[in-house]
């Protein structure tokens, strides 16, 4: 099997240079739940060389209907693993590893990556990938939903503040809008660590209003 033909359509897009530039490129998705699998699936075909997916919960049967990445059979499984055993039975050109911890166990590790991508489901953890991302001076795409709504964004400059710390729950969530969300996450991933133009410290909020139309609201995010 050859990369060139996997990749033939990307290659089309932007080129062999840009295309094997995404070799070098090493990125951490936390959360490996309904946008981690997304993401996971999104990214992990497209050429990037380096994922490491962490996780340290484990599939249950309410998961499997929005975490695209699992099957009945999965439940009781730690999630990162089972991502990591899919990505690798799609992909050969990858190095993927699980990490079957929490966030703070996985900081001890001072890994170094290109960028963060959030799949995470509360603030408080959000907002240590925040500081932890400053710290090695690395940006993070942060990425949430609930019912129909959802939102993104990269953040660079920017600080995680602005958000109200709590730990709130979303209490149900349609499977499109998550795929959505982790969609719109992985775009922006891909873009950046291809060298595309993007636009940072900018929250894109997404929802359906009363008469079903999908409105796209954007808002500056102060800096530090």
């Amino acid at each position: 099997m050859k990369e060139e033909d996997y990749f033939k359509r990307q290659i089309q897009l932007w080129g062999e240079e840009t295309q094997n530039s995404l070799k070098d490129k090493s990125i951490a998705i936390i959360g490996s739940g309904g946008l981690g699998c997304s993401l996971a699936l999104a990214l992990g075909t497209s050429g990037i060389g380096r994922i490491d997916i962490v996780d340290f919960d484990e599939v249950s049967l309410h998961n499997i209907h929005r975490q695209i990445g699992f099957k009945l059979e999965d439940e009781g499984k730690n999630k990162a693993q089972i991502v990591v055993k899919l990505i690798q039975e799609k992909n050969p050109f990858i190095d993927i590893r699980a990490f079957e911890i929490n966030f703070d166990e996985f900081k001890k590790f001072n890994n170094l990556y290109d960028l963060i991508i959030d799949a995470t489901d509360n603030l408080p953890v959000r907002k240590e990938i925040d500081i932890y991302a400053k710290i090695l001076k690395t940006p993070w795409i942060y990425g949430s939903v609930e019912g129909f709504n959802g939102q993104v964004c990269f953040f660079d400059k920017s600080n995680f503040n602005v958000f109200a710390m709590s730990d709130h729950i979303p209490k149900g969530i349609t499977a499109p809008i998550v795929m959505h969300i982790a969609s719109l996450q992985a775009n922006l991933a891909l873009r950046y660590l291809a060298g595309l133009k993007i636009t940072k410290d900018k929250l894109y909020y997404i929802y359906f209003n009363d008469n079903g139309e999908l409105i796209t609201q954007k808002f500056g995010m102060p800096k530090e």
